[in-house]
């Protein structure tokens, strides 16, 4: 398993909008209706944005299995002008997420291809991220666990994540909240 700079030239945007989509299907759901829509929405700004935060996680044949997204010492917002609904969820982030400090990385996301789940990738991934915290002398990992996925709460507690914090938005009709986890090291 190895780890590269998301490139949309180079990389297989389909199938990392895919994971992307994963990550918060629920939010996603809900502001687009379908899957497939939400799917080509996160598509066509994937060919757009920024990324240099953005990872691949390869197989030893370069196939994707896999997506992480981190930040050091901050949390870059990104509001997605070009869709009403992205913009939605990047809003509704904003009032949910880990507050970042300095000395932290964020892990703003990770996914592991649905097909390979159940493997040990996603915690071989975070532990991995905790070790390169420890090698940048950083103060703690953090992370965002939502609400309704309690098997990925569980998970990080496991690996010795602690809740620090909740937050949620709430509007008629939907709720969105998290359990902002920390890892001190």
């Amino acid at each position: 398993m190895r780890y590269e700079t998301f490139n949309p030239k180079k990389h297989d945007v389909s199938k990392v909008a895919k994971l992307v989509y994963d990550v918060d299907y629920r939010t996603f759901d809900m502001l687009f209706k379908s899957s497939d829509t939400a799917i080509d929405r996160i598509y066509k700004s994937l060919l757009d944005e920024d990324l240099e935060t953005f990872t691949v996680i390869l197989d030893d044949d370069d196939n994707i299995i896999g997506i992480l997204i981190y930040y050091i010492d901050k949390f870059k917002v990104h509001f997605y002008f070009k869709s009403l609904r992205l913009l939605i969820v990047d809003i509704l982030d904003y009032f949910v997420l880990c507050d970042v400090r300095p000395g932290d990385l964020y892990i703003a996301e990770v996914a592991i291809d649905d097909s390979l789940r159940g493997q040990g990738l996603g915690k071989k991934v975070i532990a991995e991220v905790i070790e390169y915290a420890r090698e940048k002398n950083l103060n703690r990992v953090i992370l965002d666990a939502d609400f309704r996925n309690t098997g990925a709460r569980k998970l990080y507690e496991k690996i010795g994540f602690k809740e620090f914090n909740k937050k949620r938005v709430k509007f008629p009709g939907f709720e969105r909240g998290m359990h902002n986890m920390e890892f001190i090291l």
